[in-house]
């Protein structure tokens, strides 16, 4: 395990890469014994350092939440990291494209709270109960980091995606809500477009076979950190499609057929 100091230090340079939009060193080529409670750690402390500076929890997303995904990585479980208010843009939105350096674009379901949930023992059951609605949602993919490191050529791992908070920068939340216990959550499918062409389709089942059992998941997840998830929380509950780039002036759209759509332009 790292030390206090070491992981304050590595979350302050993540801080200020997000300040400068620039990219850092993945840390795993510094530390290769990067465990991902480390990677943990240093978010934790990121987190700390963005609350500092007056911003606001409103929730968590959950990434990795395909087998084919963790197997590619090299991991069993999904991983987790914070939303902030600020992340937050209506549906049809215009988003600034200069605000990140190399931003993706997924489609997701958000849940919203109505109570919390706490593990360790939390089921689907009681996601689908503490669920206030659900809504089609979408993640926009930021990172701190090279993905491929300029001199090495080495990929980043997982560990570093966990520190960059599990990579995420934004969300566009829209399309119709509805309550968890109407429909069959894993059937819900989306047609991502990219500029009215179509780029991905997908369906909720993909996320863990039903995607409460990520939100489930982290509840009991942050067990441990004396943590949980508080009424009013949104939870992006993991991507049943592959990650698409982004370029200026890029409009998408997610068309969830019965569910409504949701859709962003990047200007």
């Amino acid at each position: 395990m790292l030390d206090q100091p070491t992981i304050d230090r590595l979350a302050q340079r993540l801080n200020e890469a997000e300040r400068t939009k620039s990219l850092i060193r993945a840390f795993t080529l510094e530390y290769p014994g990067l465990t991902i409670e480390d990677a943990y750690a240093i978010q934790r402390a990121w987190t700390r350092l963005q609350l500092a500076n007056g911003r606001v929890i409103k929730g968590h997303k959950i990434g990795l939440t395909s087998k084919a995904m963790q197997s590619a990585v090299g991991i069993s479980e999904p991983d987790y990291g914070v939303l902030f208010r600020d992340m937050f843009y209506p549906d049809a939105s215009p988003i600034p494209f200069d605000r990140f350096h190399a931003p993706r674009i997924e489609v997701e379901l958000a849940f919203v709270l109505k109570t919390a949930l706490k593990g360790p023992d939390c089921t689907l059951f009681d996601v689908l109960n503490a669920t206030d609605y659900v809504t089609p949602a979408l993640e926009i993919l930021e990172t701190r980091m090279h993905r491929i490191d300029p001199e090495t050529k080495a990929a980043r791992k997982v560990m570093d995606t966990i520190s960059d908070n599990a990579a995420n920068a934004a969300l566009v939340i829209g399309g119709r809500p509805f309550r968890p216990l109407d429909v069959d959550l894993r059937w819900i499918g989306a047609l991502l477009f990219r500029n009215g062409q179509i780029e991905e389709t997908g369906i909720a089942a993909g996320v863990l076979n039903h995607p409460a059992h990520g939100v489930a998941w982290l509840a009991n997840r942050l067990t441990p950190h004396g943590e949980h998830l508080a009424a009013g929380e949104v939870v992006l509950a993991g991507s049943f499609t592959r990650p698409v780039d982004i370029r200026k002036s890029d409009t998408f759209q997610a068309d969830y057929g019965p569910f409504g759509s949701v859709s962003c332009q990047f200007v």
